[in-house]
């Protein structure tokens, strides 16, 4: 069993509210404390073994296995992180408009809202990607026709309404 694994069992093992919320709540705290140094560097990948990383951080092997699955999809070189081993050499080299979108996709506000991110995307580049996020987010119903009624509810045919 790898580290992503025992993350799995140990996040799993958490059988009450109360041990979820503060499980969780201490995984949030390191990770948080990770993105930091990740943003507050933009031009220099961090770069170590996934062991010296984890101990860099104070976070345990599974807790960091968990971190870098949630890097991971915004990572410029991902990692297959259910294998990844003590000795695997890690870069954390994160493409900051895919991590933005990452983490409002995720729900992840305590990260959305790190200071650190002024110094990495400009608060225009910020508020765009909020815009494609909420945009992939509108749901699209089917086609509406010319004679039908407006979506909008206002009662009024389409065609003389928003279709005009």
């Amino acid at each position: 069993m790898g580290y992503y694994d025992d993350w799995v069992e140990l996040a799993k093992a958490q059988d009450t509210k109360e041990k979820r919320d503060v499980f969780f709540k201490d995984y949030y705290d390191r990770e948080k404390a990770v993105y930091e140094a990740v943003l507050s560097q933009p031009g220099e990948p961090i770069t170590g073994t996934f062991a010296a990383l984890s101990d860099r951080f104070e976070m345990d092997r599974p807790a960091f296995a968990a971190f870098l699955d949630g890097i991971n999809a915004s990572l410029k070189k991902g990692y297959d992180v259910k294998n990844v081993k003590g000795n695997s050499k890690i870069v954390l080299d994160a493409d900051f408009e895919k991590l933005y979108y990452s983490m409002l996709e995720a729900k992840a506000d305590w990260l959305c809202t790190l200071e650190q991110w002024d110094g990495v995307l400009s608060p225009d580049e910020r508020a765009e990607i909020e815009r494609r996020w909420k945009r992939s987010r509108i749901a699209v119903s089917k086609k509406v026709g010319r004679n039908q009624p407006c979506p909008c509810g206002s009662g009024k045919k389409y065609k003389k309404c928003c279709g005009a």
